[in-house]
């Protein structure tokens, strides 16, 4: 399960955006996953919870904000529809070349936290 690995990344980015806020703990984090990464959101998640356990910062949530990838026909120029779970190489209109775009996203896009006097609501975006 690579998901382990790359929650471990998320983790380490995350606490690295609170270096300049000594003893500040983790309250959320908010991640994109494209749909092309094959990571999947609930292994993820999984991953995350694991990594947290016994820590003071178990009950950091991760949202996972998911990004579907979509085909574009260039010569049509709108984008197409996809049989589940597969790709379509043509254009079932005009014939030309379909391409992919999106769904390759692994980005970390909020941090939030608390500092260590009690105040609420700090929030960075990365």
């Amino acid at each position: 399960m690579h998901e382990l690995s790359i929650a471990q990344e998320i983790l380490s980015s995350a606490r690295a955006a609170l270096q300049p806020y000594p003893g500040a703990r983790l309250e959320r984090v908010r991640v994109a996953v494209g749909e092309l990464t094959a990571i999947e959101p609930e292994l993820l998640r999984f991953a995350w919870e694991a990594l947290l356990e016994g820590t003071p910062e178990a009950a950091c949530d991760l949202d996972v904000e998911w990004r579907p990838a979509q085909q574009l026909c260039a010569t049509c120029g709108v984008p197409k529809a996809r049989p589940p779970r597969g790709w379509l190489p043509v254009c079932g209109d005009c014939g030309g070349p379909l391409r992919v775009d999106g769904g390759q996203e692994l980005d970390l896009l909020q941090v939030s936290f608390v500092v260590p006097d009690g105040e609420n609501g700090h929030e960075r975006d990365d």
